[in-house]
């Protein structure tokens, strides 16, 4: 039996989220019905973490167990020929067998991106979140420091998450304003079910002004959902790459040739 792994990305627009479901209009069901189609018998996957709906994926991992023996590049080639243009295998790997897409990653980042103007741009619609009014870029950021470190989450945490456990460590959060777009990037240990969508709501909520910056403390110390912002919308929310130990040698998300690390690295310095 080898072990294989692979790396996804898919605009989750169009889908129920990541994990399948009866009626089947999941990104996993979708992989899933791809390698089967491929491999000739059915292909569980186990994924490195499960997306909402309408989250998008750049640097998803999954690995599955197989008897067949075919080179990486057939394990890209072969599912994408099966897959709709919404998502696409972006590398395979063969793995050792103690190698798990869930267990082992240790760190986890997101991206959300934010349009800031009077008017939706239908060009943007389900790729970048939005906010009607003007943002104060400098109270978010001062609010994103409040919640680095190891923290009681459950005040950003939905009622249908199956976590263990409420207590993350938040390594990061940026703030980076270009022109009508804020870039968000969290990166942490893992995170909850809504827990990203929950501080962005927070954050909108103190960039237009509507609470104070001390608030954001307020709501984290509370550990209390009701006392937080309403949950912000999926659109702009990109699970952006997953970390394992160097020895499992996982690439880094691309698009083409670029690595989105790369790229966030650049604007930060521009």
């Amino acid at each position: 039996m080898k072990r294989i792994a692979l790396g996804i990305q898919y605009d989750g627009s169009a889908f129920c989220g990541w994990q399948s479901q009866p009626h089947g209009n999941t990104v996993q069901d979708e992989l899933e019905r791809a390698l089967r189609e491929f491999a000739q018998m059915p292909v569980q996957t186990v994924v490195a973490g499960r997306t909402d709906t309408g989250v998008h994926g750049l640097g998803q991992v999954v690995h599955f167990d197989t008897e067949l023996d075919r080179a990486g590049i057939s394990w890209v080639r072969g599912p994408n020929s099966f897959l709709p243009k919404s998502i696409a295998v972006q590398w395979a790997r063969p793995m050792p067998e103690e190698f798990h897409a869930r267990f082992l990653a240790f760190e986890r980042t997101y991206y959300y991106v934010l349009y800031v103007n009077p008017v939706r741009s239908p060009m943007l619609a389900t790729r970048a979140g939005w906010s009607h009014a003007s943002l104060d870029v400098d109270a978010m950021r001062v609010a994103a420091a409040l919640l680095i470190g190891e923290h009681d989450f459950s005040a950003f945490r939905s009622s249908q998450c199956q976590a263990k456990t409420p207590v993350k460590h938040l390594y990061q959060i940026d703030v980076l304003q270009q022109g009508d777009f804020v870039h968000f990037r969290f990166r942490a240990n893992a995170f909850l079910h809504h827990m990203v969508r929950n501080i962005m709501g927070c954050f909108v909520y103190i960039g237009r002004g509507r609470r104070p910056v001390d608030w954001m403390a307020e709501v984290l110390a509370g550990r209390d959902r009701e006392f937080a912002a309403p949950t912000f919308m999926p659109d702009g929310l990109y699970l952006a790459q997953v970390r394992y130990p160097e020895q499992f040698d996982v690439p880094a998300p691309q698009i083409g040739s670029v690595s989105w690390s790369t790229v966030w690295t650049e604007q930060a310095k521009s």
